[in-house]
């Protein structure tokens, strides 16, 4: 494996409702529990930066550009400070949602995706391993318990499925496509069957 470092990157995505955080607080719990060092964490992160954000998507959504900017701000320093050393020191990071969440969302503000990608990978590492959580948008509406003209902008059906378009364009040899429209627990193995898979390859 052509790794530039000892820890392992796991990232999970996918569009509202996939049950994004409660995946990955169960796969950190297990390998916690096999002894393994794990650190979890999610993006937007609680920083300055990540808590404008997060306020943004019930107060009003801040403009496009300003919007792009701040997750470009809040990786940074999400990637300097706990990303890169946590991977440095061997650890397996896990984060609840990464640069390809921007890629989707600000891709379906009009963006370009691949130019966001581009930007990304300049400073933040790519995963080893990308779980991408897979729901029809209708299945994803009925748990967050949105309805047309209900909820705030970023549930919205026409912008969900710009985001999963966005998310299921990804190629790459680290992504992983899970069934998330199944029960909670069958997930989850369906989760720790890759994970399992590529720690068993790591040295």
């Amino acid at each position: 494996m052509n790794r530039s470092y000892p820890g392992v990157l796991i990232v999970f995505e996918g569009i509202d409702g996939t049950g994004k955080s409660t995946q990955a607080r169960l796969l950190a719990d297990a390998l916690r529990a096999e002894d393994r060092r794990v650190i979890l964490s999610r993006e937007p992160t609680d920083g300055a930066f990540g808590q404008r954000l997060r306020a943004s998507a019930t107060s009003g959504r801040l403009s496009p550009e300003e919007e792009l900017q701040l997750f470009l701000q809040d990786r940074r320093e999400h990637v300097e400070t706990l990303i890169e050393p946590a991977l440095a020191g061997g650890e397996i990071v896990i984060l609840d949602r990464y640069y390809f969440s921007t890629m989707a969302y600000q891709g379906a503000r009009g963006f370009d995706p691949a130019e966001i990608r581009r930007v990304n990978e300049e400073f933040a590492p790519r995963p080893d391993l990308l779980l991408l959580l897979d729901l029809p948008v209708e299945t994803a509406l009925e748990r967050i318990g949105v309805r047309d003209g209900e909820g705030n902008e970023f549930e919205q059906r026409e912008s969900l499925s710009q985001c999963s378009d966005i998310f299921h364009s990804i190629r790459n040899e680290f992504v992983r496509l899970i069934d998330a429209d199944q029960a909670v627990e069958s997930i989850q193995q369906a989760v720790r069957a890759e994970v399992d898979d590529f720690l068993s390859q790591c040295p």
